[in-house]
This record gives structure tokens, C-alpha cells and sequence, in this order.
């Protein structure tokens, strides 16, 4: 990333995200050895106190070899939001889960049950990027074609999204002395039957605080952008400097735009990879170094904001790098009025500016 052009002022300030334990390099040391559910919960507590807008959690699901920006971890990811839930109160918690390993109802009914469980805080990161070796642990050892696992993940999440606003928001009613526990008029059969699933609906729980979790989507290629744009609330790219983002960023808003959406009613981060020793840092994306002190990387941040390349940042780090990235380039970021000084209100979707089931 190039120094920052120390174009300030314009009350803008960018959304930060952390994906836990996310790949690492061969240089590096691995940052847990095993299943240690408090050092996880260490992380994630640490991540709140600094206002992070949320964590996110890889999905497990494939056995070795997954090279996707979050690496494994040792609990199942939405197990492990639910857990998350109770040690935490205001940061939001996007869990992973795979469209191959789960079935739209079960998937939905689970995000929603998670969503009320953490007060508004869920969110499923969805990939529509097929992994081999996941569909052979799911009765599939022939895998997918790519169309054919495209076709099948949006509809997939076309699904689950139709589940969750199943129920209108003042749809249960509770009224024991009436018998009545809701108003049918404000219940939504999905009735789906398409290509892959048949789903009736409706779920058996609730509308949630912020009225549907928010869904982030990664790995999208050409081909996907479209399904991205009319659909995700959160996109993750991988570019690494500001132009090609800039392109792709404004690609994506001028589609969801033509999909009847509001221009914020899609936020789109970048993952960067600083690693910091307190006296210099090293930016990595895809596989580029950049040598960086802590004023130069927020330097390199502000200027990709800047640019409206992107709404905000994912940083791709282990644990034990939380720290300085908190303690070096956190103070300058907020010294520059870039970042949020508290959390805007309870819920993910209020902390990413995002309206109440958005306008989908």
C-alpha cells in the first residue's frame, strides 16, 4: 500500500473486522497448539474492547489443506459463535458454515437461534467457492462441477434468507389467555421448490433483534459478483492496493444498485495481513511484502478508505498478533478520526451502518 495522501476530514470512518486464526505463512509460528476454548475467547474479548465491528470464524468442516483466508480452527464455528455469545456483549460474531455440509432449514433455523442467542450479533460467512475434500465427508466423493456448485450455493442462500423473514417482526403473540401464539396474517410460507432443494418453511423461531443476520460472502469470482451484489450485506475482497479494489468496489455497488438496493445497504472490506514488531511491520497480501511501521500501515489504510476503495478492513492475523495491531495502529487510526470511538448500538447490523433486514 502506498503512503497516505493525509486527505483527512471528510467525518468518514472505515469498518474493522478480524478473522480468527487465519492462514498462515510457512514462516510463521502456529498460534494455538490445540483446542483451547479461553485463549480463543481472550482473542475475541480483546478484539470487543478495542471496537471492532465483529469476528470471524472459520468453518472446520474440511479434515487438512484448506487455503481459504481463514484457516481452520478447532471447533466447529457456529458451536463456537454460541459459546463466544456468552463471554462477550457487543462485538459481532459471523460464523462460517458450508452450504455442502448442511441443509437450508437446519442451517437457517440455527443463524436465526444464534442471532437471538448473541442479541443481533450473528452473522454466516458464505462461500460459494467448492472444496473437494468437504464434499467427499458429505456423500458426494464425486464433488461439483464449478456451475453446478454456483447454482446450488445461491440457491442455498436464497433459501435460508427467505427463512429468516419468515416471520414478521410482531408476528408471535404469546396470548395465553386468547390462545393464541401468532397471528397468522404475519406468518410467510417460503414453499420453495427449485433446482436443488424443496424447503416449505416457515422456521420455529422468531424474527431476530436485528431482524435477519447479516450475510458476508467471500471468495467471489467473476461469475459470482452478481449473486454478491444482489444479495450479500458484507463482501470480503483479497486485492492488495487500491486501484484494482477501487475498481471492484464500485463494480459491486453499481450492481447492487441495479438490484433495487440502497447504496449502503452493501459493505465491502479488504483483508490485509500486517504483522507488527512495534518498530516496523510488513503488509502481506497474496503473497506481496511491503516493509511498514505502525504510521505507514495506517498510512496505507487511510489512503485505500480514502479512495473509496473500500468501506473498511478485515485484518487476517493469528492471536498472539491482536496486540500490536490493537496497540500500534489502532491509537493512530483513531488519532486521524477514521474509526468509531464506541460501538453505534447493540446489534452487527448497527455497528456496520446497515438498515434492519436492509432493502433486499
Amino acid at each position: 500500500m502506498m503512503r497516505s495522501s493525509n486527505n483527512r476530514g471528510n467525518g468518514a470512518t472505515m469498518h474493522l473486522a478480524v478473522s480468527l486464526l487465519p492462514r498462515r505463512t510457512s514462516s510463521e509460528v502456529p498460534a494455538a497448539a490445540g483446542p483451547d476454548f479461553s485463549h480463543l475467547a481472550r482473542f475475541v474479548q480483546k478484539a470487543e474492547a478495542a471496537g471492532l465491528d465483529m469476528v470471524l470464524l472459520a468453518d472446520s468442516a474440511p479434515v487438512a489443506g484448506s487455503d481459504a483466508p481463514n484457516g481452520q480452527v478447532p471447533f466447529e464455528a457456529t458451536t463456537l459463535l454460541a459459546a463466544l455469545a456468552t463471554v462477550t456483549d457487543r462485538i459481532g460474531l459471523v460464523a462460517g458454515a458450508s452450504t455442502v455440509a448442511h441443509q437450508p432449514y437446519n442451517l437457517a433455523r440455527r443463524f436465526a437461534s444464534l442471532d437471538i442467542i448473541s442479541h443481533g450479533r450473528a452473522g454466516w460467512n458464505a462461500t460459494i467457492v467448492p472444496e473437494p475434500r468437504e464434499a467427499a465427508n458429505f456423500s458426494r466423493p464425486q464433488g461439483f462441477s464449478r456451475d453446478d456448485f454456483r447454482r446450488r450455493a445461491e440457491e442455498f442462500i436464497d433459501i435460508v434468507q427467505g427463512l429468516w423473514r419468515g416471520w414478521d417482526a410482531d408476528a408471535l403473540l404469546f396470548d395465553k389467555r386468547g390462545g393464541r401464539f401468532f397471528n397468522p396474517e404475519k406468518m410467510h410460507l417460503l414453499d420453495h421448490k427449485g433446482e436443488y432443494f424443496s424447503v416449505r418453511g416457515p422456521l420455529n423461531v422468531a424474527r431476530s433483534p436485528q431482524d435477519t443476520p447479516v450475510l458476508v460472502m467471500t471468495g467471489l469470482s467473476e461469475p459470482d459478483i452478481d449473486i454478491g451484489a444482489r444479495v450479500a450485506d458484507v463482501i470480503l475482497l483479497d486485492e492488495q492496493t487500491a486501484e484494482p479494489a477501487k475498481a471492484l468496489h464500485d463494480d459491486l455497488k453499481r450492481r447492487a444498485l441495479a438490484c433495487g438496493r440502497s447504496p449502503g445497504a452493501l459493505k465491502v472490506l479488504m483483508n490485509v495481513a500486517p504483522v507488527i514488531d512495534g518498530t516496523g511491520a510488513q503488509a502481506e497480501a497474496r503473497g506481496a511484502e511491503i516493509a511498514a511501521g505502525p504510521e505507514a500501515v495506517a498510512d496505507g489504510l487511510e489512503e485505500c478508505f480514502r479512495s473509496k476503495a473500500c468501506d473498511g478492513f478485515n485484518i487476517l492475523m493469528p492471536p498472539s498478533a491482536l496486540d500490536d495491531f490493537v496497540d500500534l495502529v489502532l491509537p493512530e487510526l483513531r488519532r486521524r478520526g477514521l474509526l468509531q470511538s464506541d460501538y453505534r448500538n447493540a446489534t452487527l447490523r448497527s455497528h456496520l451502518g446497515l438498515d434492519p433486514g436492509d432493502d433486499q
